[in-house]
């Protein structure tokens, strides 16, 4: 028997709680960090004699992140293979539940895109998927578009305790979910990510609001866990969230100043679990006697956690989670097949996406002289997934805003000056060759139309400012810039004083002075947090999609040529800004090289008035989070003619870039 609930059928009386231990008595508490395909078991030690025990199994099965990606490609599976992994589970096991941790859909490839991700929903019917929490982009096109087209479409039940009608506590979205099998019941409690108002347009979600996923899931496992049948019970508690942590060490996941660390923290003893998504990673702890979970992205992996629970104790003897590749890979690493065939009714529904597909997608934009790619957090040599670092300057990023400056210039009614991209609107990169429509569509699924709008030099600022969120999921995010847009920033400076000098085509920001700007719908109205977006005067919608302004670039143009030259640069003084000439100063600079396929910062170049002062290698290491690959400490001697403000130009070599600092000579 399943039970759903709704917001009729919430009782929110102060009914008594039993707060249940999740283990049985002397059960190991242990917090550890487990590698990618380890599992991370919670064991009991002092468990009732066995014949004394009747122990029901269940396998709970869960994936997060998937996005659409319903088609077999590198690490991913697809959804066939992974149709077949949980069908030959649930041949093992009757006692077998399939729970997702949201974003299953949204941010597609083209093959599910084109079709509004239904081929993806179908898959997943077909997989027998049961639950999953909402994730940020379940919303993309909406709520009434999740709760009116793709909740009737999906067979699985989607839960959101968090989300509530706007202005109330009313629940808007079901709540939670209990499967019962013979012996045993299990309860799923769903939240998404509190910051879904950032994420996506808030005139879509403007009839809902959002609310803490812990408080919301802690209320809702006492629910299931008070003994009152009316308002639902479940012998064990897993929370799936669509919140996670920043990187797979554990004491990411525990970090009290983050999202996910307050959820981890924040869980009261009626949870047993905790499965989780968002930032793409797979992680395998178990946290204070928990498992806490992620399988990482797009059908790569899989988690299966076994539960063994005594029904006669009314205990949880033990929780063991682990998450398995569906790629095969060899001794070098490469993929050499797939752990599983793949099942021949979801493969159906996958070939006749492909079909459609492959029709509207084909029809040839232009061609990419080289790999316009996203950051990554580190060397991406060899892999077919790479690890995501939207926190690094991408040439896509700027590639992006000059298409959309372009565009709003071509067809707009007033010149616009600067464009911004946000690099969670890169879903994909863009491959060296001939650029199809389906792979421009794969760079940006959102359909968010171009708007222009104007800010005064001292909100641009701002904007740039509002990269830095400490706190967040990703606590820094890389705006792309057009090429006429250049700045520098102090990588060590406090929170609202980063950003150090601007220009445009050389000529510096003033800060009472108006520009217009350029950004998609999403940042227009403060998604990512870049709130002062949604401050612009004279917002003016173009109408015009963000694809289309692609499609139209490479019908003018027909060749793209990554630019390799940094727009941003980061410049630290040491010493201050005020010295004295003759003084001996180091200069470190950062974000000086891109982290993909694209030729090597070398050498930094230090000089006033034409004449070179000193010069450095750069370090390309990469940087998790931020934009600070290629750094070099530059030392140099101040002019003795210098006096006053006095500009110093920076160069790179290899790359062309260019940038420039000032320093008060007294």
């Amino acid at each position: 028997m399943q039970h759903r609930s709704s917001g009729a059928e919430l009782d929110r009386t102060n009914a008594p709680i039993r707060s249940r231990s999740r283990f049985a008595a002397g059960a190991l508490a242990t917090a550890t960090a487990a590698a990618l395909t380890f599992s991370g078991v919670a064991s009991a030690q002092a468990a009732p004699p066995v014949d004394k025990q009747k122990i029901a199994e269940i396998n709970l099965v869960t994936v997060n992140d998937f996005h659409g990606r319903i088609e077999q490609s590198g690490a991913a599976g697809g959804i066939a293979a992974l149709a077949r992994a949980v069908d030959e589970i649930r041949r093992g096991s009757a006692d077998t539940v399939f729970a997702a941790a949201g974003d299953m859909i949204g941010a597609s490839t083209f093959t599910s895109f084109i079709q509004q991700d239904v081929p993806t929903i179908e898959a997943l019917n077909e997989a027998g998927l049961d639950v999953s929490a909402v994730g940020n982009h379940e919303f993309d096109q909406g709520f009434a578009d999740l709760t009116d087209r793709v909740m009737p479409l999906a067979e699985w039940e989607y839960l959101g305790a968090n989300v509530y009608d706007a202005g109330t506590d009313d629940p808007a979205l079901p709540e939670y979910w209990v499967q019962e099998f013979k012996d045993v019941s299990i309860g799923f409690v769903g939240a998404v990510t509190e910051e879904l108002p950032s994420l996506v347009s808030p005139a879509g979600i403007d009839q809902i609001d959002v609310g803490a996923p812990v408080e919301a899931a802690n209320r809702v496992a006492d629910q299931l866990s008070d003994g009152d049948a009316a308002n639902g019970e479940a012998d064990i508690v897993i929370m799936l969230v669509h919140e996670g942590a920043a990187t797979t060490a554990i004491e990411s996941a525990i970090d009290p100043t983050t999202p996910f660390g307050e959820i981890v923290n924040g869980a009261n003893d009626n949870i047993d679990a905790i499965v989780s998504g968002h930032t793409h990673l797979a992680y395998n702890h178990v946290i204070d006697g928990r498992p806490v979970i992620s399988s990482g992205q797009y059908g790569e992996r899989f988690s299966n956690m076994v539960i063994r629970y005594d029904t006669l104790g009314d205990e949880i003897v033990s929780m063991h989670n682990t998450i398995y590749d569906l790629a095969v890979r060899d001794a070098e690493g490469d993929i050499v097949g797939y752990a599983y065939k793949d099942d021949h009714k979801t493969s159906v529904i996958v070939d006749d996406a492909v079909e459609v597909a492959a029709e509207l997608g084909s029809v040839v934009l232009g061609d990419a002289t080289s790999l316009f790619g996203r950051a990554v957090r580190s060397d991406p040599a060899g892999a077919s997934s790479f690890p995501e670092n939207r926190g690094g300057e991408s040439t896509l990023g700027n590639f992006v805003a000059d298409v959309q400056l372009w565009a709003l210039n071509v067809d707009g009614t007033r010149s616009v000056d600067i464009t911004f991209m946000n690099p969670g609107g890169l879903r994909a990169d863009l491959a060296s060759g001939e650029v199809t429509y389906a792979e421009a569509a794969g760079v940006q699924p959102f359909a968010n139309t171009l708007v222009s709008m104007d800010l005064t030099g001292a909100q641009i600022k701002q904007v740039l400012e509002e990269q830095w969120q400490p706190g967040k999921s990703r606590p820094f995010l890389k705006l792309g810039v057009n090429d006429a847009f250049t700045y520098t920033y102090d990588p060590a400076a406090a929170l609202g004083s980063h950003i150090t000098q601007m220009w445009l085509n050389g000529t510096p920001i003033d800060p009472n002075a108006t520009y217009s700007v350029g950004v998609n719908s999403f940042l227009a109205s403060g998604g990512d947090n870049f709130s002062t977006l949604d401050e612009g005067a004279n917002k003016a919608d173009s109408g015009k999609i963000d694809l289309e302004s692609m499609v139209d670039w490479f019908d003018a143009f027909g060749t793209a040529t990554p630019d390799v030259q940094q727009r941003a640069v980061g410049v630290h003084l040491p010493g201050g800004i005020t010295v004295a000439a003759g003084a001996e100063v180091t200069v470190d600079l950062s974000s000086l090289d891109f982290t993909r396929d694209e030729v090597d910062a070398d050498t930094a170049v230090v000089s006033y008035g034409g004449v070179t002062l000193g010069s450095a290698p750069i370090d390309t290491a990469y940087t998790p989070e931020y934009d600070e690959v290629g750094q070099a400490s530059v030392t140099f001697t101040v002019p003795a003619g210098a006096s006053g403000p006095t500009t110093f130009d920076v160069f790179v070599p290899s790359t062309g870039t260019t940038s420039s600092f000032t320093l008060n000579v007294g």
